[in-house]
């Protein structure tokens, strides 16, 4: 099974005194513990560098893009990076019109292409909602991960 981030769990990842970073870093790791791989589309990139690079006083995380620089460092060390294909653009205009997409959704419909194209079938977000409206994809918020039952520990044979 495949996963994707969507932008606002990377942000969260990056802002350690958020109430909501233990969860972003918890659920992710939730994830891999089952075995999930994890993927990232450059979009997913591009929207944390300009939220995270904004002033706080715009609602962004007043980074220097050195430190949104290092923040992508640590993120390419456990996400996969997907590049876009000219598929993703049909796909996403194909998606905007058969769900009537306008406005800000569109960078949604965005990923849910690009996951389309490359085969992943998840994506990871605190907007699960923005999501909701595409069929074919799982959609799972951190708090849904985290409620999960614990995995059993594997049923290795002791060593001799």
């Amino acid at each position: 099974m495949t996963f994707i981030p969507d932008a606002n769990i990377l942000l969260r990842s990056a802002e350690p005194a958020h109430r909501q970073h233990r969860e972003a870093d918890d659920s992710v790791t939730a994830l891999l513990g089952r075995g999930y791989i994890p993927y990232v589309f450059p979009q997913a990139y591009y929207e944390f560098w300009v939220a995270a690079t904004r002033p706080v006083a715009r609602n962004g995380l007043g980074k220097t893009p050195a430190e949104a620089a290092a923040e992508l460092v640590k993120f390419k060390a456990v996400f996969a990076l997907r590049r876009d294909t000219p598929d993703v653009y049909d796909e996403w205009e194909q998606l905007c019109v058969r769900h009537s997409v306008s406005g800000k959704p569109a960078h949604d419909a965005r990923l849910v292409a690009a996951m389309n194209v490359h085969g992943v079938g998840t994506i990871l977000t605190f907007n699960d909602a923005d999501f909701r409206r595409f069929p074919g994809i799982t959609v799972l918020t951190p708090a849904a991960v985290l409620a999960w039952p614990p995995v059993a520990p594997s049923a290795s044979p002791p060593p001799p």
